[in-house]
């Protein structure tokens, strides 16, 4: 991004003195924090780069929170999207969430009108910027300024209008909510759902709703997507045009549709892509029971538990964190014959399937109903499956694994951190022995020992048990030939 924001283009941060740089120039800065995992992440950085357009005299810069805790921590990020808005190289706003008509306002706030008394007009109005944005950006459009842009943002819906959409979500295995009808749809990107939905042969309910404006403005805020039309599978969002399209050309939605037993035009309902059962070799079943059996608590899934690769397989990975117990995990994605034979074997045609002491539970939805009625925890207890150590406990034992213990950036061979490895060199320099323990790899430690020690910052150096502080102090201890003393008393 060249002076004054390089007329829209949106840059992506490597290093915290990269973005010390740009902030020193008193330019506008806007400053997103995502993560490639994050559906949120990949829609909210939609908006935010047709708004780079509109605002071409401001910096729109990109962090991938996780690639750079550095910056991440300096501001505190602990969910993305994030956005931070600075102004003469100072920070003046915030935004945590997805929220395009908050971030557009902000934006408008920090980097003025493009041009006095004139209104807006967004190279974002084209096709080509996509569905899921196109909607609320033509919004935007018609004005200009932080007092006239339109707050979409919904106040909260209540019970009533909540029942309703989750009745008409819930109405059909797969429902398409649209402009028009699947006979006469009022919208290019509309028909092309129709279309898809069509070709890949699934029968689909659907709503219009240009009919009910309570429907068409409350849906926005029930699922958190702004724009039509907006498809869901089980009760659960897929997504909107854009994602649909992506979806049919990879097969993807084919596969989604199959493994939750969508009926598909002409065949009979609920076979989730399992025609028949077909035996199973020997070696096949024997491998299937061994991984069943690999851990108490065992979730087979689409993704890893860090990386889900489709919202039931979310959703039951949460409601295990939230019960806070151990559990090992299988990407099926990563094995077909498991995947197929799986199916079979467990006469369950869908994925995720949860299994606890080797008996099956179910998917998502009978874990969130056993979740919601407390019978999930009372398996878990009555088959002895213990939650994980309090925090504080486990803090404490790492804590004292070590008479002189650094928690740190990296490993002592390779710091991840000035700060950190400063630290390393002193204690090696005076001879001390110490145990290490690398905060970039579990962010629990992390924000926890923050609170623990209330000491915000990283490295920390421990001894029997007591914190002896961060790099200034053990640098200082260490050039007045105190360090090792104070560290064999």
């Amino acid at each position: 991004m060249g002076g004054g924001g390089a007329g829209g283009s949106v840059k992506d941060v490597k290093s915290k003195a990269e973005l010390d740089g740009l902030r020193q120039g008193g330019a506008p800065l806007i400053l997103h924090f995502w993560a490639s995992w994050c559906e949120a992440s990949k829609h909210m950085d939609q908006v935010f780069s047709h708004l780079s357009t509109d605002f071409p005299n401001s910096h729109f810069l990109r962090v991938e929170a996780e690639e750079q805790p550095e910056i991440s921590e300096e501001f505190s990020v602990s969910a993305v999207p994030f956005f931070v808005f600075f102004k003469d190289g100072k920070v003046v706003d915030k935004l945590e969430g997805a929220d395009p008509s908050s971030l557009a306002n902000k934006v408008a706030k920090v980097a003025g009108s493009i041009n006095p008394g004139e209104a807006a007009a967004p190279a974002s109005l084209g096709m080509a910027a996509g569905p899921t944005v196109l909607e609320m950006v033509q919004d935007l459009a018609k004005v200009n300024g932080s007092s006239q842009i339109v707050n979409q943002a919904q106040t909260g819906l209540d019970d009533k209008l909540k029942k309703r959409l989750q009745q008409l979500i819930d109405s059909h295995p797969v429902m398409l909510f649209m402009k028009g009808i699947p006979e006469e749809p009022k919208c290019g990107f509309s028909r092309k759902v129709v279309d898809i939905l069509k070709d890949e042969k699934v029968k689909f309910g659907a709503f219009d709703i240009l009919s009910d404006n309570e429907v068409r403005e409350g849906l926005k805020k029930f699922s958190n997507w702004p724009t039509f039309p907006q498809v869901y599978c089980k009760g659960e969002l897929l997504g909107g045009c854009d994602i649909v399209i992506s979806m049919h050309e990879s097969g993807e939605l084919q596969e989604v549709f199959r493994d939750h037993g969508v009926d598909v035009v002409g065949t009979g309902a609920g076979t989730g892509g399992t025609s028949g059962p077909t035996g199973l070799s020997a070696n096949l079943s024997s491998r299937l029971q061994s991984l069943i059996n690999s851990s108490p608590v065992m979730l087979f899934m689409k993704g890893k538990p860090d990386d889900p690769k489709c919202g039931f397989s979310h959703k039951v990975v949460e409601i295990l964190k939230q019960e806070k117990v151990d559990f090992g995990s299988f990407d099926i994605l990563t094995d077909d014959e498991v995947r197929q034979g799986l199916k079979v074997y467990s006469n369950w045609s869908s994925y995720p399937q949860l299994y606890i002491k080797g008996e099956l539970i179910g998917g998502s939805d009978i874990a969130l109903e056993m979740q919601k009625s407390g019978e999930l925890q009372k398996i878990l207890t009555e088959k002895g499956i213990a939650k994980k150590e309090k925090l504080e406990d486990r803090l404490r034992s790492l804590i004292s694994s070590s008479p002189v213990m650094l928690f740190m950036k990296g490993t002592p061979d390779a710091p991840r951190c000035g700060f950190s490895s400063k630290v390393v060199n002193a204690l090696k320099e005076e001879g001390v022995s110490f145990g290490s323990f690398d905060i970039l790899t579990d962010d629990e430690v992390r924000q926890g020992l923050k609170v623990f020690s209330n000491w915000p910052t990283f490295p920390q150096l421990y001894y029997k048990g007591e914190l002896i502080g961060g790099c200034d102090i053990i640098l200082e201890l260490h050039n007045n030939g105190e360090l090792k003393a104070t560290l064999s008393e």
